[in-house]
């Protein structure tokens, strides 16, 4: 009688493998589509328009401050660089667009220079951000 009862009880243990299973596809499912976005290191006081979208796609993030600094990947470049660095990240994700967040106080000149380095860089896709009014 003793035998039965002990081999009941070890029956009855829970099998945890499909479970462990399951969360192991969807932690592979969660790495695979997720898309990495990398900041331009600086926040900026973008310019306001009303006519302002939003682009979900990973995209190429490129600031301009109000001292004219330029920052691309959480780094200060000069705009001779900025070709460089766009051919890379472009390289890297070949359907993002590039996005320049300029300062209201920057100059325009050295906003268009960098969208005419990015154009250089074989980047078509290039937009200015702004806030919505």
């Amino acid at each position: 009688m003793r035998r039965r009862r002990i081999q009941s009880e070890e029956d009855t243990g829970l099998d945890m493998t499909p479970m462990l299973d399951i969360v192991f596809i969807m932690l592979i499912f969660f790495i695979v589509t997720t898309s990495f976005v990398k900041e331009s290191g600086i926040d900026v006081n973008r310019p306001g328009a009303q006519t302002t979208e939003r682009k979900e796609r990973g995209n190429i993030l490129i600031a301009i401050t109000a001292q004219n600094d330029i920052w691309i990947d959480k780094r200060q470049i000069e705009v001779r660089a900025v070709r460089a660095n766009v051919e890379r990240l472009h390289a890297e994700n070949p359907e993002g667009a590039v996005i320049i967040q300029a300062d209201k106080e920057s100059k325009n000149g050295l906003l268009v220079e960098v969208i005419d380095q990015t154009r250089l860089a074989g980047v078509t896709n290039v937009s200015i951000a702004a806030i919505p009014k």
